[in-house]
């Protein structure tokens, strides 16, 4: 695969050269996982049409949805070598490539509401974090919420117990695996493209995600019950090539930061209605059971889930925990 990635890097790079250079418009390929009708989806079908138009047509915006160009395990690796401009990962995906502070976001209730993600992304810590991503070839350029996760299984999911045993998909991420073994699950890496098959056949018994995700992957017709936990929150961070958006003409990088900033406004406004719709049709189709926790339910998921944090300072520091949950605490304030 990294050769073929190779291959296609070179190809466009020669493409870009010769007398019909100065004509040709400058091509973006902009690189997700899920599906158009999801938050994500359409944040990036709005920043094509505000690239396209801000530019005067000279930036062609390509969009991949549904991992039609790569795999959520190579799209990093293409960014970093060429082959693709623009993707919108996980928080979770940063840590297999050494920027493991990102993987903080995974901590189970870390981040209790969208009041507490705007303030620590929009903020000097978020902007922090993304001068990271720097060192690996990458400029971290917008957050773009999706909401917060859900879990499903072929058995309800009240109780800490209740996950004991069960096989749980979960993306690459070492503090999401800390989260299931402390519910005593049995963690499965799992590209996102194949999450529905995985449940459909039983090679997994379970998963979490945000109602936008489960809903347009169809992940509620092969899982009995959902419960409502709000456990976790799925946000993106919008990463370019750090050489292709370095070596844009001046005028055209302003013109797309501008698009990328109204197409983040645009996005995250719309992640809380999307998650909600994406709910209401779940409940409607009646394919899967949702369970509500009681306070006192809720209050034992988070006892069992103590440890993790203790665990995950070793990895992404307890400072950067303790600043994390100090915007939070602000946020609660305000």
């Amino acid at each position: 695969m990294r050769n073929v990635v190779i291959a296609t890097a070179a190809v466009a790079a020669l493409v870009l050269v010769g007398p019909a250079a100065a004509q040709a418009p400058i091509v973006l390929k902009f690189s997700h996982v899920v599906a158009p009708d999801t938050p994500k989806g359409k944040g990036a079908e709005k920043f094509k049409e505000l690239g396209e138009k801000y530019t005067n047509g000279k930036v062609k915006i390509e969009v991949y949805h549904n991992s039609s160009l790569y795999k959520d395990k190579e799209e990093l690796e293409a960014l970093q070598l060429g082959a693709v401009q623009m993707l919108a990962p996980s928080n979770s995906k940063f840590g297999p490539i050494g920027v493991k502070e990102f993987e903080v976001y995974d901590l189970p209730f870390i981040l209790p509401n969208k009041n507490a993600v705007r303030r620590v992304n929009d903020g000097k810590l978020g902007q922090r974090l993304l001068k990271l991503l720097e060192p690996k070839g990458m400029i971290g350029l917008a957050y773009w919420d999706n909401g917060f996760k859900l879990m499903s299984a072929n058995k309800p999911l009240r109780e800490p117990e209740d996950f004991k045993g069960l096989k749980f998909r979960i993306q690459s991420s070492k503090v999401l695996d800390m989260q299931m073994r402390a519910l005593g699950a049995l963690p499965q890496i799992m590209a996102f493209s194949e999450v529905y098959q995985a449940l459909q056949t039983g090679v997994v018994d379970g998963q979490e995600n945000t109602p936008s995700n489960m809903y347009t992957q169809k992940m509620h017709e092969v899982q009995k019950y959902t419960t409502l936990s709000d456990h976790g929150y799925i946000g993106y961070v919008v990463v370019t090539n750090k050489k292709f958006w370095d070596d844009l003409p001046a005028d055209i990088r302003t013109q797309l930061t501008k698009a990328m900033t109204e197409a983040t406004k645009y996005s995250n406004e719309i992640s809380e209605k999307e998650n909600s719709e994406a709910l209401a049709e779940m409940k409607k189709s009646g394919k899967t059971e949702f369970i509500t926790l009681t306070a006192a339910q809720k209050t034992a998921w988070k006892k069992a889930l103590q440890p993790v944090y203790e665990d995950a300072a070793k990895r992404v520091t307890k400072s950067l925990i303790d600043e994390f949950e100090k915007e939070v605490q602000g946020a609660a304030t305000n």
